[in-house]
């Protein structure tokens, strides 16, 4: 398995179910379209990319909420994954059901493989029409262009 693996599969009309794996752990979770989730991440690590020490994104699943939060110090990035009973509640009253360390670059390159995979899966009607939405792809180009930068300013 990669470091870092995410996986988005639109599993119903306006409901998603996302996985997160590591090599050490796996959380599933769900998102509904009642908020721009699959946007809120893309752009949460494109900021996380552009060098914010913290970021992040939720989402909803009608009452409960799934919020990811990313720490980033210099190249190392913490990610907390928190279920909350209702999404508008504090970080504290969330459990964690799942966390990594990784690499900023593996962080970027793992969200990006998911999406690719998705807008292959599903053409932008199809995409369109389970999700309720359009394919995120401006969101998407904007964090590929913020990471090729990223890589490109750190080779010699």
């Amino acid at each position: 398995m990669a470091d870092l693996q995410l996986v988005w599969t639109l599993s119903g009309h306006g409901w998603a179910d996302c996985k997160v794996a590591d090599a050490r752990a796996e959380a599933e979770i769900i998102a509904s379209d009642i908020t721009n989730a699959p946007e809120d991440l893309l752009t949460a690590v494109a900021r996380l990319v552009a060098g914010e020490a913290e970021t992040r994104a939720q989402f909803e699943a009608e009452p409960t909420a799934f919020r990811w939060i990313f720490y980033r110090a210099d190249d190392d990035v913490w990610i907390r994954l928190l279920e909350l009973p209702d999404g508008s509640k504090h970080d504290n009253v969330g459990t964690e059901i799942w966390s990594s360390q990784q690499n900023i670059d593996v962080v970027a390159r793992a969200v990006i493989r998911c999406f690719d995979e998705v807008a292959e899966k599903y053409d932008a009607s199809g995409y369109r029409g389970k999700w309720g939405e359009h394919f995120p792809r401006t969101e998407l180009e904007a964090l590929r262009s913020l990471w090729r930068t990223h890589r490109s300013d750190r080779r010699p």
